[in-house]
């Protein structure tokens, strides 16, 4: 079994090579949950000296670096080898400052992988819009970050 295909099989085994990724190391991101079923994930930020801003609060770039891939892979993870799945747009909008730890709640529901399934069941691409707040640790949002996929199913070779 390759890598990838372990990856999206175990949600423990894509909890800590994600964690492990060099550049969610390296800002300090990390993957604290994953469901069995990939519908839902939290990933958790703390403030590091290597990802602060000059006036000391969370650099925008790592609060996005957090939330970058996790629609995405969640959806590859349900839809499986089939599908070709990739972030077509994002937006961020700072709300306030964020300090200390922040941490982001990605859902998706069966009704949404449904949807994928059924918009791109004609070889359509379909492009959902999905959200996630990153919230500091008294549940107040610090940023609100918008993605866009793209996913459709793969052409025969």
């Amino acid at each position: 079994m390759s890598l990838r295909a372990r990856l999206f099989s175990s949600p423990r085994l894509f909890k800590r090579v994600m964690s492990l990724y060099p550049p969610f190391l390296g800002a300090g991101v990390r993957v604290a949950h994953v469901a069995d079923d990939f519908s839902e994930v939290v990933v958790e930020l703390r403030t590091r000296p290597l990802n602060r801003n000059a006036f000391g609060t969370h650099f925008g770039g790592s609060l996005y670096a957090m939330t970058d891939p996790f629609f995405a892979l969640m959806m590859v993870a349900r839809l499986g080898r089939d599908y070709v799945v990739w972030d077509k747009a994002a937006q961020i909008d700072f709300v306030r400052p964020g300090t200390g730890t922040v941490s982001a709640h990605f859902t998706l529901s069966e009704a949404q992988f449904e949807e994928a399934r059924a918009a791109t069941q004609n070889g359509d691409k379909f492009e959902p819009v999905y959200r996630v707040d990153v919230k500091n640790a008294a549940g107040k949002v610090v940023a609100r970050v918008t993605k866009t996929l793209y996913v459709r199913q793969r052409k025969p070779d």
